[in-house]
């Protein structure tokens, strides 16, 4: 099992930066895929960034250019960078790591609790 607490979350203007950091422990040695995804209210759960065991990276499309994830695997921990913030990206913030497993769907994914960030006009 994974245990995941993220953290960063605030309220900012249009236009300015947050790191989101996301602390990983107990068994993060099988760690494949790590992610962060959003929800704002009233709508579903949305990929933002993933980021794989050696570093290949994926993005949605309203983020990028402005989001940067990255992950330090000795620290145990994920980042979200996120720049030039829109009101549009006001959302709890989730970050989530896969754990292979010897049978379908061949992973399990864990949850944090989430972060809020909110983005003012």
């Amino acid at each position: 099992q994974v245990q995941l607490v993220e953290s960063g979350g605030g309220l900012v203007q249009t236009g300015e930066s947050l790191r989101l950091s996301c602390a990983a422990s107990g068994n993060i040695f099988s760690i494949n895929g790590m992610g962060w995804y959003r929800q704002a209210p009233g709508n579903q759960r949305e990929l933002v960034a993933t980021i794989t065991r050696i570093g290949m990276t994926n993005y949605a499309d309203s983020v990028k250019g402005r989001f940067t994830i990255s992950r330090d695997n000795e620290k145990n921990t994920l980042y979200l960078q996120m720049d030039n913030l829109k009101p549009e990206d006001t959302a709890v913030y989730y970050c989530n790591a896969d754990l292979p497993i010897p049978r379908p769907p061949w992973y399990n994914r864990y949850w944090g609790q989430g972060t809020q960030v909110t983005v003012s006009s």
